[in-house]
């Protein structure tokens, strides 16, 4: 090998250098997923420039967690984008922040990637979107479910036309509750506070199967939405819902999305039914299917996604240098869009008994 590389200098050829890091800056420190960046192994594909966060003792806490400089952190976003000039962020603020933030960073021609979900309101996803194609940036969404082997092993089997016309799709997703669970003060103090996070369970985790129903149909809005959202522990969750039921129809398809602050286990799962079989994506990679053709059941595997499809870090980075085209992925604008015009929808249609009738766009 050492005799065709020299030969190969010799004539002038050489491999193409390694692309550098993308430079990541990390805004808010607020929101427990943000752990997912911060203890990230070094894949050396990003590097996190600055991290935004005014609570000191919150940053210097994540930093000696996790071993990183306080040199890194600044008070403001603003003061973390023009010193530190990251090529993109991540935000880990509450939900009510992703718009000004946003705006923030397509000032700054910065691209965005938020965690779930896009936005606290379909009045601020417009504003977010505005921003972003008006500056040319990426405006991703992150989550969980959006890395797992099994979710993209269930879309393939149900695009390949195994299971038949798609009938209905079931989403679970939740745990105890996050108090219940132990996550930080200063996540819990906004996620139970409908003017940080818009709701309860309802956005928390309804947003995990609007975006994968969404996705499941191709993009497609639903016709309407119908949604009952409960609080069973007001003791704990005075002012938000603590268990969502939404119930979406297309032409042929229903949705059903589970979303729950209340079960004795998390899960996060679901369930495709067609016409001729059914796949179960039980976790993040094992699945069951049974097709009219066969009988019984079987189990499979679904084997590895590639770095930049199973990482989220990967993946944006991969999208900032191109090659990645995010249009009509899990993460992408145009299906969050969705989402949040879907959790808008759920959450009138709980506070009026009623079923929200979409309509054309």
């Amino acid at each position: 090998m050492l005799i065709i590389a020299l030969f190969l200098a010799a004539l002038g050829w050489s491999r193409a250098p390694e692309p550098e890091p993308v430079r990541i800056g990390v805004v808010g420190l607020v929101h427990s997923h943000v752990h997912w960046i911060l203890g990230r192994e070094d894949l050396g594909d990003i590097e996190i420039v600055g991290i935004a966060e005014p609570n000191r003792d919150l940053a210097r806490r994540f930093a000696e967690r996790h071993g990183l400089d306080m040199g890194l952190v600044y008070d403001t976003a603003e003061e973390m984008l023009r010193e530190a000039r990251p090529e993109a962020i991540t935000v880990f603020t509450s939900i009510r922040d992703h718009m000004e933030i946003t705006r923030l960073a397509a000032r700054y021609g910065v691209h965005v990637m938020v965690e779930k979900p896009l936005a606290i309101s379909m009045e601020h996803a417009r504003i977010m979107k505005a921003a972003a194609d008006s500056a040319g940036i990426h405006l991703l969404t992150n989550y969980e479910t959006t890395w797992y082997a099994s979710v993209h092993e269930a879309r393939r089997i149900a695009d390949s036309g195994d299971v038949g016309p798609l009938r209905k799709i079931v989403v679970h997703d939740g745990h105890p509750g996050p108090i219940e669970i132990g996550v930080d003060k200063e996540f819990s103090d906004w996620l139970t506070d409908p003017a940080e996070n818009g709701g309860g369970a309802v956005i928390d985790f309804g947003c995990y199967g609007a975006n994968l129903v969404t996705w499941l149909m191709g993009g497609q809005r639903p016709q309407s939405v119908t949604a009952v959202l409960q609080t069973f522990k007001p003791d704990r969750y005075s002012r938000v819902d603590d268990e969502a039921t939404i119930i979406l129809t297309y032409p042929g398809t229903q949705g059903i999305i589970q979303a729950s602050w209340n079960w004795p286990f998390s899960r996060k799962d679901m369930e495709v039914y067609g016409a001729s079989g059914y796949v179960h994506a039980d976790n993040d990679s094992d699945l069951r299917v049974r097709l009219r053709r066969q009988d019984p059941e079987l189990q499979r595997t679904a084997g590895p996604l590639p770095q930049e499809l199973s990482d989220p870090f990967s993946y944006l980075a991969a999208v900032v240098r191109g090659a990645e085209d995010p249009a009509g992925s899990l993460s992408s604008l145009s299906v969050n869009m969705t989402v949040t015009e879907i959790l808008d929808a759920a959450i009138r249609s709980a506070q009026t008994g009623e079923t929200v009738e979409l309509g054309a766009e």
